[in-house]
């Protein structure tokens, strides 16, 4: 009896995922999207061909992408117009969080301010995100890039060597926000400072999308019952992904403070209306990422990045 109901079991998932090629999606370590896992952990995902795939940091992400080994992630949007220089078709169909201070500059003792980084060394993530952040911190206090000493690092290299002294300061997010603060780390700037400039999204290479619609709109709604989890079971929410990022429910909960996570609503008004809101931020990173070379001269158009049909809900 028990081989008969293993049996159909097998049967009955695989007809499920009949003909379905798997949605990967790739993501680093970031409260922001925790959503994901917490909907995998409580079994929102059961019967959708979606795999998630965690890397170290946001470069590999964009590694693995470019790869082809994953065809969706969880990117900043600056990273996801890295992705369509590089001759990609990424789609945004969620809106993850807006960082609200969660990205941040932390120095360490005897640096009191943005200004007192001139000639320091300070490490940052080899993607477009540090750069920006830096940039626009250190535009805001009349210094540039050439005026401080760059260190490339990944983000599971900021801990140790900012607590081996080997940098003056690091551009970094939860969860080494929390641990470079216990060991006498100061913020000097974050993202409040420029609001609304830093948001993740969820995006889903084209093709996926155009050939299964379905797989992505499910994902999208597995996605809001695991925020309305969290909203109505907060403390059991905490304490799942604070054992995920391997922080304490407090700091997990004081991370969240610095970051917006849009309802369904809000994420319309983002990106699934005619005149897209995000339309606007796209239009300004796209202006300062060719200025700074970050990207080519090509024409990118931010009207191509935005899937416009959300699954209904409340």
């Amino acid at each position: 009896m028990r081989r008969l109901f293993i049996l159909l079991l097998i049967m009955t998932v695989s007809c499920t995922f009949e003909g379905k090629e798997y949605l990967k999606i790739g993501t680093n370590v970031w409260p922001g999207y925790e959503p994901l896992y917490l909907a995998r952990e409580l079994g929102y995902l059961k019967g959708l061909p979606v795999h998630i795939v965690e890397y170290s940091s946001a470069s590999q992400v964009l590694r693995a992408y470019r790869n082809r080994r994953i065809n969706g992630a969880a990117l900043t949007l600056d990273e996801v117009l890295l992705l369509k220089d590089y001759g990609f078709d990424p789609v945004v169909v969620l809106v993850m969080d807006i960082s609200n201070g969660a990205d941040v500059i932390i120095a360490r003792e005897g640096i009191n301010s943005v200004a007192d980084l001139k000639g320091k060394k300070i490490g940052v993530e080899n993607t477009a995100l540090g750069a920006y952040v830096l940039t626009r911190a250190l535009e805001k206090y009349g210094l540039s890039v050439s005026q401080v000493k760059i260190i490339p690092l990944e983000v599971d290299e900021h801990y140790r060597w900012f607590k081996n002294k080997k940098i003056d300061a690091v551009v970094t997010f939860e969860p080494v926000k929390s641990k470079l603060l216990r060991i006498g780390g100061k913020i000097i700037f974050d993202s409040s400072q420029i609001p609304g400039e830093i948001v993740d999204v969820l995006v889903v290479e084209k093709d996926y999308l155009t050939a299964h619609p379905e797989v992505v709109r499910g994902l999208v709604s597995s996605w809001f019952k695991a925020v309305d989890f969290m909203k109505k079971r907060k403390k059991d929410a905490l304490r799942i992904i604070a054992e995920r990022e391997h922080i304490s429910p407090k700091e997990l909960e004081k991370a969240y403070t610095g970051m917006i996570i849009p309802d369904r609503k809000t994420n319309t008004k983002l990106i699934d209306t005619g005149n897209p809101e995000l339309k606007k931020v796209a239009g300004k990173l796209l202006t300062i990422m060719r200025q700074k070379k970050i990207i080519s001269e090509e024409k990118i158009d931010p009207d191509s990045l935005f899937y416009t049909h959300m699954p209904e809900g409340k």
